[in-house]
């Protein structure tokens, strides 16, 4: 048995993020992955992450070989591609990064801050005494030998596996499972490419439910040769991303621009597309990143949310550990300080999700084509700011010349549904005991939501 005062599981963006800032306050963690220590980082995703994380956070810029482009927005098309949306301003610059070298630099940030990182080591599940979460039993992968990690926290940040908050027993009162509704699959590659796209500072992302059931098709820039090319869809959709992407991306839609092209990388994954848990604390235990669905509803970005999750767990936790017991009740801050600013943003977003998945192509196009929502106000609503709907008399007309009048009235519904959800996050209770009337309140929003889906 060895003892810490923190036990990490997960050494991806949040994991590593808690444990640098824990350990740069002085106390013992143990971070532990299921990967080599050089393959640390090496993660499936779109790659992008936005600016405004870095200076919230105050962490430094990637550069160097972390750094492949610059971005300062994002083109969205409608289905039939007749209609773009530039998405450009402040609150979508970014870097398209190469993943596994950012990762091994906040890694390596973890460690130089006084971390033990235990790889290639597998998580089997959570040493509960007491009410208590007390540590992790864990099992060498190569040896097969199995260690007991104690630690008056367990931070589980193990990605959508979540290691630790599945086996939680329902006292904890934390979600152990994730609807199949809420998870999109995506596969993409890294491919080699003949021509630079023609905005390369530009991520373009693609509306196509036939394409891409549930969820888009991407295309991201991330050299002058390269570009980081994928598709995911709502797992409750029983399709094959991969098959998906090389039916409609490579050999249709935009079969010229990758001919001739080459995969340098590729590989599939489960992404959360929902609102955070409801809790993400228990008795001496706290769970971040995707594990807490701590990722954007709409593009599934969670790089800049995990890291966000991170610092707020980690002071919170430092505070706990020098002062008092780490029950839930003195962790509860960390659901207060995330659900009240990240996570607000996430569950109004979460409302908007499950609209747009309860359209039909030909309504994507409609709206997108008559401007129900301006380009502007779509980036103030990534924003976390209020969805405002440009629907004039013209458009009133239109639509219903087109017998769509009832489409609109959903609209302006789920629009006031985005402010309610925000409304009721930024409302979240200071104490677990108000939490169960809180829940409710969430549940029912999020009912009606589903109820505007035809």
């Amino acid at each position: 048995m060895q003892k810490f005062d923190v036990v990490v599981v997960g050494a991806g963006t949040g994991g590593c993020t808690v444990a640098k800032k824990l350990s740069s306050y002085g106390f013992g963690v143990c971070l532990v992955d299921y990967k080599a220590k050089g393959s640390i980082g090496d993660k499936v995703c779109g790659d992008a992450v936005g600016k405004h994380h870095f200076d919230d956070l105050g962490l430094a810029y990637p550069s160097g070989d972390e750094l492949e482009r610059l971005i300062s927005g994002v083109k969205i098309y409608s289905p039939d591609m007749e209609t773009i949306f530039y998405i450009i301003g402040e609150g979508l610059h970014g870097f398209m990064i190469n993943r596994r070298i950012f990762g091994q630099r906040l890694l390596k940030d973890a460690l130089d801050a006084g971390a033990t990182l235990l790889d290639s080591t597998k998580v089997v599940g959570p040493i509960i005494e007491d009410g208590y979460v007390r540590g992790v039993i864990a099992k060498a992968i190569d040896s097969n030998e199995t260690v007991e990690l104690k630690g008056e926290v367990v931070v589980d940040a193990s990605g959508v596996s979540s290691a630790i908050r599945s086996k939680l027993p329902p006292q904890m009162e934390i979600e152990t499972k994730i609807d199949r509704e809420d998870l999109i699959i995506a596969y993409r590659e890294i491919r080699k490419v003949k021509e630079t796209p023609p905005e390369p500072d530009l991520c373009e992302i693609y509306l196509n439910l036939e394409a891409a059931p549930g969820g888009y098709y991407w295309i991201f820039p991330k050299s002058d040769t390269t570009v980081n090319v994928g598709l995911g869809v709502v797992v409750s959709s029983l399709q094959n991303p991969k098959e998906l992407l090389y039916r409609y991306v490579f050999q249709r839609f935009h079969k010229r621009f990758f001919d001739d092209s080459s995969p340098i990388h590729g590989g599939g994954g489960f992404v959360p597309t929902r609102r955070p848990l409801g809790s993400i604390v228990g008795n001496g235990f706290v769970v971040i990143g995707d594990a807490a669905c701590h990722v954007n509803p709409i593009h599934g970005g969670g790089i800049g949310p995990s890291m966000v999750g991170g610092t707020i767990a980690a002071d919170v936790i430092s505070k706990v550990l020098e002062e008092s017991r780490p029950s839930r009740e003195e962790l509860w801050p960390i659901n207060v300080k995330y659900m009240q600013s990240y996570g607000a943003k996430q569950t109004s977003l979460d409302v908007f999700r499950i609209f747009l998945q309860g359209l039909t192509d030909d309504l994507l196009n409609y709206g997108m084509k008559y401007r129900l929502i301006k380009d502007e106000d779509v980036l103030k609503v990534s924003l976390g700011e209020e969805l405002h709907l440009n629907i004039t008399e013209v458009t009133r007309r239109i639509f219903r010349g087109m017998g769509r009048l009832q489409f609109l009235n959903r609209l302006r519904r789920m629009a006031n549904l985005l402010k309610e959800a925000k409304a009721i996050c930024q409302d979240y209770p200071v104490s677990p005991e108000g939490f169960p009337e809180w829940r409710m309140r969430v549940q029912r929003v999020f009912e009606r939501a589903k109820s505007l889906v035809e």
